[in-house]
């Protein structure tokens, strides 16, 4: 088989957090920056920024035969997951999925979101912009997501202080794909 140096992919991704239903770039722009007015950058990253996808299937099994006769699809997942290296009150309360931020002449502050279980989370969108094959874009959009992970900002002599942060993507409707992927090809 052979190797096709232009599809290798390696370098980093920029990171954009938009509100939930924000109008999305078109697939022809995918090699410019989103509309700064529905898209925040959040800053460096470090360890990469990873989309996961986790498919469950059921088996389908008959007696008269030993292998297995076909799979359904039962569970599906994915996420978006990277440390923010930039240690912002916004990037924490992302993390936290939302809270409080007030500011005044030379402060600012964050309160979590301590309100009822039963109240619903404030979800979001993220868009991921990294390289596709012969050094192209690549944009993944997460059209529905929160932050289902522990958050957590350690202060150390002799390490960065990052936040973590494992963004779960969540079911959008039965016409509107949860996430969608486009690769720029010229």
């Amino acid at each position: 088989m052979a190797v096709t140096t232009t599809n290798l992919i390696q370098g980093p991704a920029t990171l954009y957090k938009g509100a939930f239903g924000a109008t999305e770039p078109t697939d022809t722009a995918v090699n410019a920056a989103p509309a700064a007015s529905a898209w925040t950058d959040l800053g460096g990253t470090q360890d990469g920024v990873k989309l996961s996808v986790d498919q469950t299937y059921s088996e389908l099994e008959v007696d008269q035969i030993t292998l297995r006769v076909g799979s359904r699809l039962t569970k599906a997942d994915f996420t978006i997951e990277t440390s923010l290296a930039e240690a912002t009150l916004e990037n924490l309360s992302l993390s936290l999925n939302g809270g409080t931020s007030a500011s005044g002449a030379g402060w600012k502050s964050y309160d979590p979101n301590v309100s009822s279980s039963a109240t619903q989370p404030s979800y979001f969108a993220l868009m991921m912009d990294g390289y596709a094959p012969s050094q192209f874009t690549r944009r993944v959009i997460g059209r529905r997501m929160l932050n289902t992970d522990s958050s957590e900002l350690a202060y150390t002599k002799d390490k960065q202080t990052l936040i973590p942060v494992k963004f779960a993507g969540h079911y959008v409707s039965s016409v509107i794909a949860p996430f969608h992927i486009v690769d720029q090809t010229s």
